[in-house]
This record gives structure tokens, sequence and C-alpha cells, in this order.
């Protein structure tokens, strides 16, 4: 079987997309599978790719490609199935960083669009293919303002989340890479790390990391409780390029380690995980992915 099929998260985003989905779908003659809960996804897209699907269309957020993601690699079926991207979250972060900013242009790249082969992320048994970012806590992302996204990006789930703790314990963590350059080998204490395969973490928003690379964008940032955070003009100095608190590196495979004894969140593509210990590595040109002409294979 050949064709393409749009694995469809209804409750995306406003939730108010079904008509304009569904009647797109239907002009191209795409099939469409609708998830009901959590991890729908995952087995919709898995049995699209076994059933012989060429395209799989992730309908939904960030968290919906994530799922949708794993599904096709769990039916071993990366190297046949080729990912498509419908923005309809609250974020869509990875369909900006391919180049794809509406349903009508995400339909127009799955017709006539360029198909790109990036690299995916692995956190344990866990693929992702945008970010996995450790020490943000989830009640930063709803607490966080438009604006704040806008100016500063994921690290603005940074600031609210210092913001809003009184007392913030930070991470006692030891990154070490698997490869020869050991740029990336850093220990101490840190607020968070933000490890980028689809995404760059710069004070000017959401930039498109290399995607075809094989490395990983890394981010420090290191203790900064004894800082007024209030003070945007103090936030903006700690999170300008040259700020001593930030540490940047890159690498094709590193493991973090927590020296406390509880876990630490990870948030892969916006799913959460928990581990003591992670080794994250890169599956270099993994996935296929149909991309809009926003889209740059290098953008360094």
């Amino acid at each position: 079987m050949s064709g393409t099929v749009l694995i469809y998260n209804p409750r995306s985003g406003s939730g108010d997309h079904g008509d304009a989905v569904r009647e797109r779908a239907a002009a191209h003659e795409y099939d469409i599978e609708e998830t009901e809960a959590a991890g729908d996804a995952v087995s919709l897209a898995e049995a699209a790719a076994e059933t012989g699907y060429e395209t799989i269309v992730a309908a939904g957020g960030d968290g919906t490609i994530n799922e949708v993601i794993r599904g096709i690699d769990q039916a071993d079926a990366l190297d046949s199935v080729t990912l498509g991207v419908l923005p309809l979250g609250t974020g869509n972060n990875f369909a900006q960083q391919l180049g794809i900013t509406d349903i009508d242009t995400a339909f127009d790249v799955l017709a006539d669009g360029e198909r790109r082969r990036i690299d995916l992320g692995q956190a344990s048994d866990r693929p992702f293919v945008n970010s996995c970012v450790a020490g943000l806590t989830a009640e930063s992302s709803s607490e966080t303002s438009p604006a704040m996204k806008d100016r500063l990006g994921v690290l603005a789930y940074v600031v609210t989340g210092l913001r809003s703790m009184s007392d913030f314990d930070s991470l006692r963590l030891t990154i070490d890479p698997a490869d020869d350059d050991q740029s990336a080998a850093w220990a101490g204490e840190a607020i968070c790390v933000l490890i980028g395969n689809g995404r760059r973490f710069t004070t000017t928003g959401g930039e498109q990391a290399d995607m075809e690379d094989g490395l990983l964008d890394i981010v420090v940032i290191k203790d900064v409780s004894t800082l007024d955070l209030m003070s945007d003009r103090i936030t903006e100095r700690l999170l300008g390029s040259d700020s001593e608190h930030i540490i940047r590196s890159k690498a094709s495979s590193l493991t973090i380690t927590n020296h406390d004894p509880s876990t630490v969140s990870f948030s892969l593509d916006g799913e959460i995980i928990s581990h003591r210990e992670l080794t994250i590595d890169v599956r270099p040109d993994t996935l296929s992915v149909a991309v809009g002409d926003g889209y740059d294979p290098d953008p360094e």
C-alpha cells in the first residue's frame, strides 16, 4: 500500500480545526485516523507504517509529532516512511523549524515540498526530534506569557520557573560526552540543561538548529540563585550569548548524571520522563521529513 494518512489530534491547540483539516484531507484524498487519548498517536502511527503508508502526517502539536515518530520507529519503518507535519498545537515550534507556518502551507508542503533526511535524537529508549530539556517544570509552560516566549523562546520558561520559586534547589550534574571531543564535558550546579536537535536556544527565540550535522546543541544554564531575576535587565544579561552563566557546546552523544538522590524530569518535545542518569545520542540522517521553503539545511 502507498499513500498518505493523517494522525489527527482533535484536542490540539484551540481544538476548532476539525472541519478545515477534514475538508483539506478529503480534497487531497488523504486518509485520517483520530486520536482519543494520550498515546493513541503512537499506536496509530505504528499501525499505519505497518500497513504500508509512505507518508504519515502528525496533525497536532509537538507532543503529537513526538508520538507519531515513536510509532514509526516502533514499526522499524523510518527508512521507508516520510513524516509530514500539520501545525495544530499552541506553539508548533518544530513545524516552524521546518518552514511550515499554517495549515495551508502544510498541505502545500505535503503535496509538493522538498523531502530532507534529518537527524533524530534518542534519550534512552525514547526518540525526540526537537529538544530534550532537563530541569524545567511543567508548570512554567502554562505560566509563561506569550510576550516573553516571543522574546526569549524556551529560555522564557527558565525565567518564569525561577521567578515563581522562592527556594530553588539547583541540580548537581555531570555531563560526559561519549566522543573524543571533551568540550561538552561539564560538572557543577545548574538550573537546567537544554539539548536541541531541531532548535537552538538563544535570546532571540526559537532558532533552527542544524538538523543534518549529526550533533546536538547543548546549553547549560549554571546556578543563578543569587541573582535578582525579577529584573529584566539582569535576565537579558544572564541569557545573552556571552553570559558567564551559560555554557554552549555540541556533541553527538552525552550522559547526564544527577548526583542528588532524586530523579530529574526531562521534557522530550514536551513529553516528560524522569531519570537520575540519562544517555542522549544522535541518530544521523534517520528521519525523512517534508519541509517548507523556510527550512535551512545549513543554518550556521
